[in-house]
């Protein structure tokens, strides 16, 4: 008996790279085909998605006609009300066999498994997502051990099965130890870590392919099953890059973005002052979440990169232009770290090569790293050495512990690695975006973010 798998990963909501890839499932399917999805194709850096409640991802698989797909950490991120909603509404199997509301329920419409049938062939399909640690409780989620929970599954559906199927997120790093551990396990669909592989592995009888990110690939594994045993006859990641855009992809699509930009283009607010941006200049819209950052978590500096945002805000608030100023998911944070690692950073951001590089990393979408700004000191420097920082009119102690604001991002010395030189983090389930819908239209923080915190002196003017 023969079987085909098309699946797909980490698309990451690049639905113009995925309108070519559903040009290419269309191609390759055929009756002896099912099409699965490992996670993170809904990013809800997407107008599309935001503006739906990441209905509009759902509409798109269930167009090309996927069987079934697992959970992602990118599908919590908007919290388990969203990823209720998505589950509830899909005829597409939510699949996470250790993923709980908080209160450990179980979330309405996921499934721990299923069981496919496909030409009289009884496939079962589990998935498991990434465990967020701290972020669970923000999230409103609880996560359960992964290999323990494929291992329910695989003994709660024993002897009601020909194949078993794991479409995991939690990375290639786990799934090669759950080839050897698990034998039971026959095909693993692999993501989270965005691995492309050139053709699929066969660890201890067990098959693993990964079709990297972005829509960029698709993957297929082309099977034989006979006596209980799979054999792998073909397998392949085939790139997207010149494949034609699917025309029926691109219709759901524009009108969905239509239907988004209608819900969220509803005014919140009007902004009293404009708030321009800059990657590498101090600006107010940076200094304005460098400040709701330091008064939201209540501590003694505000520290933000200014490519957390891609533009400034100048007439009204909307949800549209929170998204599109600042995609990326990341979550207001405070630890506690000494002086002279703040210093480090700060220097490191007067070098424009540095507030140029790439800023990616993970739950980062913007392009540039950025110049550092700060909320509740001052810093006087010469244009390429930190003279002097003052916390709150004191001058900084190198050795003392300060409490500072920031992101997730910052706090794992992302880009500026001193920072990592931390303790006692926290998190609150809040994205940066809300602390800009939040402070930008109280006009004493506005006032503030006018307030520029960087002074240049003289070079041979030495404070240190």
């Amino acid at each position: 008996m023969k079987l085909k798998i098309l699946h797909t990963n980490d698309v990451h909501s690049n639905f113009d790279n995925f309108a070519k890839v559903a040009t290419l499932i269309k191609q390759h399917k055929d009756e002896d085909t099912i099409v699965l999805e490992a996670g993170d194709f809904a990013d809800f850096k997407s107008i599309e998605l935001q503006g739906t409640r990441g209905k509009a991802a759902i509409e798109l698989l269930e167009n090309i006609g996927y069987d079934a797909l697992t959970i992602g950490n990118n599908e919590m991120f908007n919290g388990v009300d969203t990823l209720e909603h998505m589950a509830s509404s899909s005829s597409i199997p939510f699949i996470s066999n250790n993923l709980f509301k908080k209160d450990m329920s179980q979330i309405n419409g996921v499934n721990k498994s299923v069981i496919l049938e496909k030409n009289g062939l009884r496939i079962l399909i589990t998935g498991s997502s990434p465990n967020m640690g701290v972020f669970n409780e923000g999230l409103g989620i609880y996560m359960t051990d992964y290999k323990e929970a494929i291992l329910e599954e695989i003994k709660r559906n024993a002897g009601n099965y020909d194949i078993c199927i794991l479409l995991s997120h939690v990375g290639t790093f786990a799934d090669e130890p759950l080839a050897i551990e698990i034998p039971e396990i026959d095909i693993i669909i692999s993501a989270h870590d965005h691995k492309l592989f050139a053709e699929a592995k066969v660890i201890n009888n067990t098959i693993m392919n990964s079709a990297g990110n972005y829509g960029e690939h698709l993957g297929i594994l082309e099977l034989e099953i006979m006596d209980g045993e799979v054999k792998l006859i073909h397998s392949a990641t085939v790139s997207s890059v010149d494949a034609d855009r699917d025309e029926q992809v691109l219709s759901l699509l524009k009108t969905n973005k239509e239907k988004a930009i209608e819900v969220l283009s509803e005014p919140l607010y009007k902004i009293t002052q404009p708030l321009w941006h800059d990657v590498i200049e101090e600006n107010p819209m940076t200094n304005l979440i460098a400040e709701g950052l330091k008064d939201m978590l209540q501590c003694d500096i505000g520290l933000i990169n200014s490519g957390i945002c891609n533009a400034g805000i100048f007439h009204e608030m909307t949800r549209k232009k929170l998204i599109e100023v600042c995609p990326s998911p990341l979550n207001p944070t405070s630890f506690e770290i000494q002086g002279k690692y703040i210093k480090e950073a700060l220097e490191q951001s007067l070098d424009a090569q540095v507030c140029l590089a790439d800023g990616r990393g993970p739950g980062f979408r913007g392009r540039f790293a950025g110049r550092l700004h700060i909320a509740g000191a001052e810093i006087v420097h010469d244009g390429k050495k930190v003279n002097a920082i003052y916390v709150n009119d004191i001058l900084l102690d190198e050795e003392a512990w300060y409490t500072v604001a920031s992101s997730d991002f910052l706090q794992r010395g992302s880009i500026y690695e001193s920072l990592a030189n931390n303790r006692n983090e926290k998190y609150l389930a809040e994205e940066i975006k809300d602390v800009i819908q939040l402070y930008a239209y109280k006009v004493e923080f506005i006032e503030k973010a006018y307030t520029n915190r960087w002074k240049e002196t003289a070079k041979s003017e030495v404070l240190f």
